[in-house]
């Protein structure tokens, strides 16, 4: 992977992560026609998701602040409830993880027929909403579990992470302008635990055939890009305007399953 590769990836990834058309689909499609071996750049994938990470905590700074000193203070408290809402929703994809990471990780193998099929679905989910009536309950736990199992659906290349936990919220009949903050937070635990273990395993040099600018390259660029693109996603949850993004993952999903 050259350096333009580089950055063309980590903009995807940056762009897409927060943008409902699944970030995992984009770089597998991204490394498919850059010819770029799927597993052996594995790190790469990991090192722009934890860019992204980064964004998301800058972009949601004072609110995680906030949730912190909330929950130090040891009482049940809005930030209290809040937090443990988040750790009931990391439930299921800590379990995908835990059980099925290998399973998993096979998807990422340049299978482009899959990944189009899974953009299909992605589809489904961001236009399904917008034919129901508008809601605005608050997340309960329960709520928090069902988007929670979106989210480890979203394991999934194809499979927007964003889009089917909004999506999910939106069908549960939550607040459009809550469920955007909570989407982006809850994913920040299970993508940093992601990263830890493959450090701890060592996967960022074995098998990787990547360099170390290419990759650092990628993570800047993901950050920038995805910082600006968080802020965006969160007016565009507000005006429920997802079917936009719905209509192009069945145009992207096509064009990967026929010219695949």
């Amino acid at each position: 992977m050259n350096l333009l590769e580089a950055v063309i990836l980590g903009i995807i990834q940056g762009l897409t992560e927060f943008l409902p058309v699944s970030s995992s689909g984009h770089l597998e499609i991204g490394k498919y026609l850059f010819g770029i071996n799927a597993a052996s750049s594995f790190s790469f994938s990991v090192a722009v998701h934890g860019a992204t990470v980064l964004s998301t905590l800058v972009v949601f700074r004072r609110e995680v602040v906030d949730l912190i000193r909330g929950t130090l203070k040891f009482r049940m408290n809005r930030e209290t409830n809040y937090v443990l809402k988040i750790l009931v929703s990391m439930i299921p994809v800590a379990f995908i993880g835990l059980f099925f990471g290998e399973e998993v990780e096979s998807f990422f193998e340049g299978n482009i027929v899959f990944v189009g099929f899974m953009l299909l679905i992605t589809a489904a989910l961001l236009i399904g909403p917008g034919f129901m009536k508008d809601r605005r309950k608050e997340i309960s736990y329960f709520h928090a579990f069902v988007i929670g199992l979106a989210q480890a659906a979203a394991v999934l290349p194809g499979i927007s992470r964003s889009g089917a936990t909004i999506s999910a919220g939106l069908m549960l009949g939550n607040k459009k302008e809550n469920l955007a903050r909570f989407s982006f937070l809850m994913v920040l635990l299970p993508v940093i635990g992601a990263n830890l273990l493959k450090l701890f395993q060592g996967d960022f040099s074995a098998g990787n055939s990547v360099g170390p600018e290419a990759i650092i390259t990628g993570f800047i660029t993901a950050f920038i890009t995805g910082y600006l693109a968080c802020r965006w996603m969160i007016n565009l949850v507000r005006k429920g305007k997802l079917y936009w993004f719905g209509i192009y993952c069945i145009i992207l999903g096509l064009l990967a399953i026929l010219l695949a």
